[in-house]
């Protein structure tokens, strides 16, 4: 039997996220993957959001994406389109990226980190005691763990057999979707009407003046709300062209599918950890597609779980540690659940849907609404509470220019290692963290840039701050050390 301190089941955004966050800690991961290559058939999610881009950018490969993706003004809500070109961000944008290729650009990343993945291989069952976790692969192997994590999915194998229950609302509406081949050309674009939502596009564009220009050959990819609603089995082709013919009067068609999917009910998992079995990303939470919000919460999702599982692996923080795992990032699904649903219900086209999205459509003209529902969909206005006290507590840690003893600095290159970073803005040498120096990170600097947070706009400029890996702040310094001590020992465990 093969022993990990982690094995994580799923190798997709969410699941590739994860191993490099912890193989960066130093943790013995590896991945069990279905699929005997990287390669995804179709286009599923189509970009990455400003607060992603950011994470990326902590871990110093943000640029490999930027590479190979198209900058656009792509946030938004039922697709109206929120500027947030005005965001204090070096990323004050969407990033259109097709899914595969950011898999691709992560699979590449953590081959460089040595993470070890089991291809074409699934797990079918696990036990777990009070010192691991036993896995079953389907190959007849099996592998042993302290702990597990499910990333497999909105059909996650590991959340049903954890006994973790998925709650949820029934489905209102359902949508197909699909890559296929299309005998005729149907009107690239997004369309709305009385059924709902459908949207038609090929895997190669281009982004010219903020629009999408599709490329003038290739597979069409589909999206198609259903007339009926409650079908419990795969879709199919025939589902598909019933679907096709409903919304538009006509199948187009269609032929030679890549992939079919379907995407029904709202549902988020009760529980994100149950003993040493936890989920992120799709098998934590399920909603429709509209709002391009399901890959970039689950590789946030990763990057809260990672560090704080490694210091409970390393045994530098108590267990309970992994508990604020769920406190954290379970109300984040929550609110995305209620905005995506929110969307769904506001690309219906009767009468009184239409005169909601215009007084909608209103108020996100205004600046006020604007601002804080384009940081809220950006993922630039997420706020864990982590307690009363000065406004950057809880929230992501702006990418400041630094001044210092080594040079000129971004505050994201501190964050490259995943380690936590007490920033010292004020006196040198008024902070002695050395029983944690083994695993924080004590930095001297000055800052003259403004310190503005998205939708809050400028807050008051702090002497020091307590960063933590994810890039989000646990402690705020305003001239003392008061509670300094408490937010070490809560994040980064005991001194030494």
């Amino acid at each position: 039997m093969t022993e990990h301190a982690v094995v994580i089941a799923g190798g997709g955004p969410t699941g590739l996220t994860l191993a490099g966050e912890l193989a960066l800690a130093g943790i013995d991961v590896a991945i069990v993957e279905r699929r005997p290559n990287q390669e995804l058939a179709g286009s599923r999610a189509g970009g990455l959001s400003s607060r992603t881009l950011e994470i990326f950018d902590q871990r110093g490969i943000a640029d490999r994406f930027l590479a190979e993706g198209q900058i656009a003004q792509v946030t938004g809500f039922a697709a109206m389109r929120l500027d947030i070109s005005d965001f204090p961000t070096r990323h004050n944008y969407g990033l259109a990226l097709r899914q595969k290729h950011i898999e691709r650009i992560l699979a590449g990343w953590v081959s460089e980190l040595a993470v070890p993945i089991y291809r074409g291989r699934e797990l079918t069952c696990f036990v777990q005691d009070d010192a691991g976790v036993t896995i079953e692969l389907s190959d007849g192997g099996s592998l042993r763990a302290s702990y597990l994590v499910g990333c497999d999915g909105g059909r996650s194998l590991v959340r049903k057999a954890a006994g973790i229950e998925f709650r949820g609302w029934d489905a209102t509406t359902s949508s197909i979707l699909a890559q296929a081949e299309m005998a005729e050309e149907p009107p690239l674009g997004i369309h709305r009407t009385a059924l709902g939502i459908h949207a038609f596009g090929r895997e190669e564009y281009e982004i010219r003046d903020g629009k999408v220009v599709f490329a003038d050959k290739g597979p069409i990819g589909v999206m198609v709300t259903e007339k009926n609603v409650g079908a419990t089995t795969e879709p199919t082709l025939r589902d598909l062209r019933e679907a096709l013919v409903a919304a538009c009067g006509t199948d187009y068609g269609i032929h030679s599918p890549t992939w079919i999917s379907r995407f029904t009910d709202t549902r988020q998992a009760a529980a994100y950890r149950k003993g040493r079995v936890l989920l992120a990303g799709d098998a934590a939470h399920v909603h429709s597609p509209v709002g391009g919000q399901g890959l970039n919460t689950g590789v946030q999702d990763a990057v809260n779980l990672g560090w704080k599982l490694a210091q409970v692996v390393k045994g530098t923080s108590p267990e309970g540690l992994l508990d604020t795992y769920h406190i954290e990032r379970h109300p984040i699904a929550a609110r995305l659940l209620r905005t995506t649903m929110a969307q769904v219900a506001l690309q219906r086209t009767d009468d009184r849907t239409e005169a909601l999205r215009e007084i909608v459509s209103e108020l996100l003209g205004m600046e006020e609404p604007r601002k804080r529902i384009a940081a809220e969909m950006s993922g630039l206005g997420i706020h864990y509470d982590l307690g009363q006290g000065h406004p950057l507590v809880g929230r992501r840690m702006p990418d400041l220019d630094l001044a210092t003893p080594d040079g000129s600095m971004r505050v994201f290159a501190l964050l490259q290692n995943a380690r936590p970073v007490l920033l010292n803005l004020g006196a040198p040498g008024s902070f002695d963290i050395k029983p944690w120096s083994d695993r924080i990170k004590l930095v001297y600097a000055k800052c003259d840039d403004p310190w503005e947070l998205p939708a809050l706009g400028l807050v008051s400029a702090p002497t020091a701050v307590l960063i933590r890996p994810d890039g989000y702040v646990a402690w705020v310094g305003d001239g003392t050390q008061d509670g300094l001590q408490d937010a070490m020992n809560t994040w980064f465990g005991p001194p030494g």
